[in-house]
């Protein structure tokens, strides 16, 4: 690549003059592939995508072969935590690692089991034919941009394919159903259909991961409606002033937690 911009030199010297743009934004690719730029900077026929705030780690995109730009928010109040390890000395399950990850960029725990057991069933070491890794089936080149080195490790794998999860729920304004389209079928197609493509393959996989999501809600449900009543009943609570008893636990809410989410109809 460094060479390519060598030989491309001529043409960027015309357009150093011209304002860089410094915005977190996602990067939309004629080929399919999605890329989370830091900021950007037009150099001629080309567009130089930083992947960070320095000068060193970028890419040179011919302009005709991106497709849009969309401005990213901000990201959660806390500042990004490194790249999870998992500790050779004690192994994490896998709902620990999908909890901690779930909560830095405020996605579902439960959506992001579901699309694990969609994308790889839980296999931390799956590949598939057409490449893509481990748990949440991250491509080589998302898993570069994501910052993930090791792939087949289940902590980073599930860091970084949360986090483009969270991107892509912020590009479609928090749209399960386009996001999981993206995910699977990525963002051109999308834009193209202007919802979910007609493709029998993503349609399946939608609805796969959105009544996986409802099982597990109403399963969560049951279950603490079951430890409610368990406990009136070892309790003894006492009848208030009015004469009716205690309310019964809430359902803490995430993005995407309610139930009966529909499923995509090939009309979309």
């Amino acid at each position: 690549m460094k060479l390519f911009c060598k030989l491309c030199s001529s043409l960027a010297m015309l357009a150093l003059s011209s304002p860089a743009a410094f915005s977190a934004e996602l990067a939309t690719l004629r080929n399919g592939s999605v890329m989370r730029v830091d900021h950007r900077e037009p150099r001629g026929k080309f567009t130089r995508l930083f992947m960070d705030r320095g000068t060193e780690n970028f890419v040179d995109i011919p302009g005709n072969q991106i497709v849009s730009f969309e401005t990213l928010p901000e990201p959660p109040a806390a500042p990004p935590a490194p790249v999870l390890k998992l500790d050779p000395v004690r192994t994490t399950s896998l709902e620990e690692i999908v909890t901690t990850a779930s909560n830095r960029y405020g996605i579902d725990p439960d959506l992001v089991l579901s699309l694990i057991r969609a994308e790889s069933a839980f296999d931390p070491k799956a590949v598939s034919p057409k490449g893509a890794q481990g748990l949440m089936q991250l491509m080589p080149q998302t898993s570069s941009l994501l910052g993930v080195e090791n792939p087949m490790d289940a902590a980073a794998n599930v860091e970084g394919g949360t986090r483009y999860l969270h991107d892509l729920l912020a590009l479609y304004h928090q749209d399960l159903i386009k996001a999981l389209a993206a995910y699977n079928a990525g963002p051109v197609r999308v834009q193209q259909y202007r919802g979910v493509p007609p493709y029998p393959e993503t349609i399946k996989y939608i609805t796969r991961i959105v009544l996986d999501l409802n099982r597990r809600k109403i399963a969560n449900a049951k279950l603490i409606y079951k430890k409610y009543e368990k406990q009136k009943k070892t309790s003894k609570l006492a009848p208030s002033k009015t004469g009716s008893s205690a309310n019964p636990p809430q359902i803490a809410e995430h993005h995407t937690s309610g139930l009966a989410i529909a499923p995509p109809s090939p009309s979309l």
